[in-house]
């Protein structure tokens, strides 16, 4: 799938936010691990793999692990060590922009049943990052939700290995956008649902941002 950038300027993949909250005078925990991860990483390609390999096996999807709280601040998902898709995606983009990486948001509508209750798939997004890597001149999509069984994704340059494959059958569609920002319906869910219950009966299924670009 051919990925297209939301803006083109690249600067905007490497702001601090609110919500992507890095930098000393904004987040030290988010900041410290992202320097630490350039301690043991070789080239900018491996600092971008073991950036994402620690938020993928390191911080918890909250499903998973039976989780009790609601996170969405990079800072706040690194403290608390765990997260659903979205927020996972704001702590990979902070520590990635932290080290000059352009990373934003992107989405999938995905079935969260298999419709066996007999109303039907119903579709919510999914959220995962893209990088740009400076050093093959290229975008690429990872997705750091956490793997389990039935769920292998991995990070590679050359072929994607998401951890969900879109199903068009089933009205599941990718979306080619590359966001600067997280999505506000995803932020809202995040920020206005006060538990895990309560999240899941209410996850977004549209993105609020919609699907401009090239600004």
């Amino acid at each position: 799938m051919q990925l297209h950038q939301q803006y083109k300027d690249f600067n905007v993949y490497l702001e601090a936010s609110e919500i992507i909250d890095f930098g000393y005078k904004i987040s030290r925990e988010v900041t410290d691990l992202s320097f630490y991860i350039t301690t043991y990483s070789a080239d900018e390609i491996d600092y971008i793999k073991n950036a994402y390999e620690y938020v993928r096996d390191r911080i918890s999807h909250s499903a998973d692990i039976s989780g009790k709280i609601v996170t969405c601040k990079a800072s706040e998902v690194l403290s608390a060590k765990e997260g659903i898709c979205y927020a996972k995606s704001h702590l990979l983009a902070a520590i990635l922009r932290c080290n000059l990486i352009p990373a934003g948001f992107c989405y999938q509508k995905l079935t969260s049943d298999d419709g066996s209750d007999g109303s039907g798939p119903r579709l919510i997004l999914h959220g995962l990052n893209a990088v740009y890597i400076e050093g093959i001149g290229k975008w690429i999509r990872l997705d750091a939700r956490g793997n389990k069984p039935g769920v292998e994704a991995q990070f590679s340059i050359e072929q994607e290995k998401l951890a969900f494959p879109v199903r068009k059958e089933m009205g599941e569609e990718d979306i080619p956008i590359i966001f600067a920002r997280p999505d506000k319906n995803v932020i809202r869910a995040l920020t206005e649902n006060k538990s895990l219950e309560a999240l899941w009966a209410n996850l977004p299924a549209e993105l609020e941002n919609g699907t401009e670009r090239n600004k």
